[in-house]
């Protein structure tokens, strides 16, 4: 095993390597779990006995499943089955303890999921979303013959969360259209009457939006914690939903210092006392909120990033924490590592610097990994998807295979990302993509006159939304960059709103002001597309055929003008969705991005 392992280079054990995801435990049966594990090479949903110890895998699909959710007694694993990783598909379910699947919900149709919500007395709420109906919730209580459609909007929402005695219904929603920033509808469904509404964009200059946390875990308790954006940033509240009363929560180190960055929260079992979960600055920390003395206890984490978190009954709380360096484990803050995936701990990797470099919209932070040797080195901008997102200190097998090949990393928190408050993720809206590099480029003009990077060997390199911004990039900065990577990226803008899902439909409505017929020149201002003549550096893509987010004929429509443009680049299609499950697939799509690397970059040759 051991010689076998010394042959395998060590970015490649870090793919192979299993990992499993935080588990989520069973509400009324609180030893019966699910997680997530790529142990058997693809990502499936696995159940876990921890009264017996016994692991089982629950989904065997060869494009792989992670979408699944225990009913509250721990009968049942639901989990989404969609076609070759397109996204539009049914519930199923399985006995916990194995047996054949069946279909959760009979009479409704395939759909895009927009939420499920499964009460303890039997009673499920799904959530669906077509390019057709826009989104639908339907409602099937225990014992009857069938779902009723309780919701119907053509703009996205979804199912929040349902109450604990299965009496009221959270819905968050975007009815107002702004897809950014949502409101939540109480729904009573005795009668299908509403409750409450909580909407924080309608008729206000300065939008604010509010999400869904959880309802109380508690009979009869009408509190809903919400997240809201009052104060520019995420923070947590309570909104007792009978009376109207809401209780801003005022969370305060040890040190009588407000929480800086954005802050959620999940109830603690009682519902005495929340889980607090801090994001600041790229890395994560948890707390103990007491609701009635208002106590903040700080729980003990490494410095990283905590990558989910839950409350137990006893008393502990786990978590799935990892950093740059370190390998992800699911620990406990009673000192134990709960769950670590069989086999090989993966080799360690680099730590990530922090750099903050003045850009023109403020100070945008990044994080630098730095290979083994002298600089200036050949240097990828690992650009990150969402938008809505953030890169963080946390373990990625992805920019340790760069490094491991003597690539210094770059990965940029622009304009656009979470964890910097709201302005700076609200400030990509109308000029879409632009800011963003706007951001990308004052960070490499430092990465360059520090001398970490060699300017004649920067790769601009993502996946998604960053995919997109690397093929914009390359047409808008195309002075900046020698080679460009893309994966399932946005080429062709305009195409891409024809055919993509309808809840991207509505988040591109919100980002650009109105549609392409609306605000025609912002979209083509926005598309790469617009800008393909200008590109001179290699271009590598890789699309997923099924892929409903950034769907193949927009990419198709930009690979011909490369064509007739007599660019240099390659393509790799995949059969599977907007990415991959399938750990070997990872490997061999990574594998070609080096490859082409080395090829345009690096003497050398090919990888073998």
């Amino acid at each position: 095993m051991s010689d076998e392992k010394s042959t395998v280079p060590a970015w490649e054990q870090r793919f192979r390597a299993a990992r499993v995801s935080l588990p989520d435990w069973a509400e009324d049966a609180p030893e019966r779990a699910l997680y997530v594990s790529n142990s058997t090479g693809t990502y499936e949903v696995y159940a876990w006995d921890r009264g017996t110890g016994a692991h089982r895998r629950v989904t065997d699909r060869p494009n792989g499943t992670t979408d699944a959710e225990l009913s509250p007694d721990g009968a049942w694993v639901w989990w989404f089955d969609d076609s070759d990783g397109d996204e539009f598909g049914v519930w199923r379910r399985q006995p916990f303890t194995g047996g054949p699947d069946e279909e959760a919900v009979p009479g409704l149709a395939a759909s895009y999921s927009a939420g499920l919500a499964l009460g303890r007395d039997g009673t499920v709420v799904v959530g669906r979303s077509t390019d057709e109906d826009g989104t639908t919730l339907h409602l099937r209580r225990p014992g009857a013959a069938g779902p009723v459609e309780i919701y119907r909007h053509e703009e996205y929402g979804g199912v929040g969360d349902l109450s604990y005695d299965s009496t009221l219904l959270a819905v968050d929603h975007t009815e107002h259209g702004d897809a950014m920033h949502s409101a939540i509808r109480i729904v009573r469904l005795a009668d299908n009457t509403t409750v409450a509404e909580l909407d924080e964009v309608t008729g206000r200059a300065e939008p604010r939006g509010v999400a869904c946390l959880g309802f109380a875990p508690v009979d009869g308790d009408t509190r809903l914690l919400v997240a809201h954006q009052r104060r520019g940033r995420w923070e947590p509240m309570l909104w007792d939903v009978a009376t109207g009363t809401e209780t801003e929560l005022a969370l305060r180190d040890e040190n009588g210092r407000e929480l800086p960055g954005d802050v959620s929260a999940q109830w603690r079992p009682g519902a005495r006392a929340l889980l607090v979960e801090h994001e600041y600055e790229a890395r994560s920390e948890l707390f103990t909120f007491d609701l009635e003395t208002g106590g903040l206890t700080r729980l003990e984490t490494p410095r990283g990033t905590v990558g989910g978190a839950t409350a137990r009954p006893d008393g502990t709380v786990e978590f799935l924490w990892s950093s740059a360096a370190e390998p992800s484990a699911v620990r406990s803050t009673s000192g134990s590592v709960v769950l670590r995936a069989p086999g090989e701990v993966p080799p360690r990797s680099v730590p990530v610097e922090d750099v903050w470099v003045d850009g023109p919209g403020g100070r945008v932070h990044a994080l630098v990994q730095r290979p083994a040797g002298e600089g200036p080195y050949p240097t990828v901008f690992e650009v990150h998807g969402g938008p809505t997102h953030h890169d963080s200190d946390s373990f990625a097998a992805g920019p340790a295979a760069w490094l491991d090949h003597g690539f210094a990393v770059v990965r940029v928190n622009y304009r656009g990302s979470t964890g910097y408050g709201q302005a700076w993720t609200d400030a990509l809206r109308e000029r879409v993509g632009l800011i963003e590099l706007e951001d990308i480029g004052a960070v490499r003009e430092w990465a360059v006159a520090s001398g970490l990077a060699d300017p004649a060997r920067l790769v601009l390199s993502g996946g998604s939304w960053g995919g997109y911004l690397t093929l914009l990039g390359l047409g808008v900065q195309p002075e900046h960059w020698a080679l460009g990577l893309a994966a399932v990226p946005v080429a062709d803008y305009l195409t891409a709103y024809e055919d993509e899902m309808e809840a991207l439909k509505s988040l591109d409505r919100t980002l650009f002001g109105g549609t392409p017929q609306e605000v025609p020149e912002r979209w083509t201002a926005s598309s790469p597309l617009t800008y393909v003549e200008q590109v001179r550096a290699p271009v590598y893509i890789s699309a997923g055929v099924n892929d409903p987010r950034c769907p193949i004929r927009q990419i198709e429509n930009y690979v011909q003008r490369l064509e007739q443009l007599g660019r240099p680049h390659e393509v790799y299609r995949y059969d599977a969705g907007h990415g991959s499950l399938v750990v070997e697939e990872r490997i061999k799509q990574l594998r070609l991005e080096i490859d082409f690397a080395r090829r345009h970059l690096v003497p050398g040759g090919p990888l073998v």
